[in-house]
């Protein structure tokens, strides 16, 4: 007899080399990784001519992390961006009721 599971099995092969299939997530990322692997080279690579030192001081802050304290640290971003988006949405209400409120111009 079979196995329920073993209904559920693909044979089928993925390229992961596709573009279509797999696409770049986050633009840069590629490039970011080919320099990781060669990092013999003389001129830093060219994303890092952009960062100021406090973008370099902050990027060894969280290279240093461990990934617990990482997931912590997006966490604690993800829950900052919710709060920003709620004062906005908030002020945008407001406004509203504002111009609601405001005579209108002649």
């Amino acid at each position: 007899t079979m196995s329920p599971n073993s209904s559920l099995l693909s044979f089928e092969k993925l390229d992961r080399a596709s573009p279509d299939l797999w696409p770049e997530q986050l633009p840069g990322v590629a490039e970011f990784a080919a320099s990781c692997k060669n990092p013999i080279t003389n001129s830093p690579p060219k994303w890092m001519a952009e960062l100021e030192s406090e973008d370099i001081e902050m990027l060894k802050e969280l290279g240093s992390l461990t990934t617990a304290n990482l997931m912590e640290k997006v966490k604690g971003l993800q829950n900052l961006a919710y709060q920003l988006g709620l004062e906005e949405s908030r002020e945008m209400t407001r406004g509203k009721f504002l111009n609601i409120l405001e005579r209108p111009k002649k």
